[in-house]
């Protein structure tokens, strides 16, 4: 596999996720993360897709996706049963994000989330001067035919994990095929991945 040729957010998430590891893909689309993590990582991947044009790519390249709404809930998994949750630029696009959240920081140990920062200076730009939905590189669609429900920033997403007592554990920044520093990320950075995890409530202090 030509590593360059792997989406700046996959890889990052493959640099977080151990090797052998075991990771529920919520979300997958076509696969092509997961397909990545298996070869790469070897790790136990499973997705979870509710496009079933998708979903064909996906047993095209040989993985292992069931057909299913996330925003459904995921009842059927028992607690910390996979090592990772991966929700990669999806808690835009679902309608109860608390609680698919909620339910993924249950399932998985840890959860990896990215989303696209609709803070990026550019999106600011466009909507100052053209008044207009902005459309970047991160946020590709025309306001008609966005699959966007939540339009929420980097600084929005931190804000909530603190809300929550949810940890960040790890945090990566991404312009185009550019890492970044943490210097005002919610300027300049067009998509977030964030490792974040929440302590057992049943653990005994």
């Amino acid at each position: 596999m030509n590593y360059d040729k792997i989406r700046s957010d996959h890889k990052a998430i493959l640099e977080l996720i151990d090797s052998r590891s075991s990771v529920l893909d919520l979300g997958c689309g076509t696969g092509e993360l997961l397909y990545i993590l298996i070869k790469e990582k070897n790790v136990h991947g499973q997705g979870i897709e509710i496009d079933d044009q998708a979903i064909y790519k996906c047993v095209a390249r040989g993985l292992n996706v069931f057909h299913g709404d996330i925003d459904s809930g995921l009842a059927e998994y028992k607690d910390k049963s996979f090592d990772y949750v991966v929700l990669n630029q999806s808690l835009q696009q679902i309608l109860h994000v608390e609680t698919v959240l909620d339910d993924a920081l249950r399932v998985g140990k840890k959860v990896i989330a990215g989303i696209p920062n609709f803070a990026y200076y550019s999106a600011r730009l466009q909507l100052f001067f053209k008044g207009k939905t902005p459309v970047t590189g991160a946020l590709p669609y025309q306001w008609y035919e966005t699959p966007n429900l939540h339009f929420l920033s980097i600084s929005d997403f931190i804000d909530y994990c603190k809300l929550k007592k949810i940890t960040i554990e790890k945090s990566v920044y991404i312009n185009g095929n550019k890492y970044l520093t943490a210097l005002l990320p919610n300027l300049f950075a067009q998509l977030g991945i964030f490792l974040i995890s929440r302590e057992d409530k049943n653990t005994n202090k």
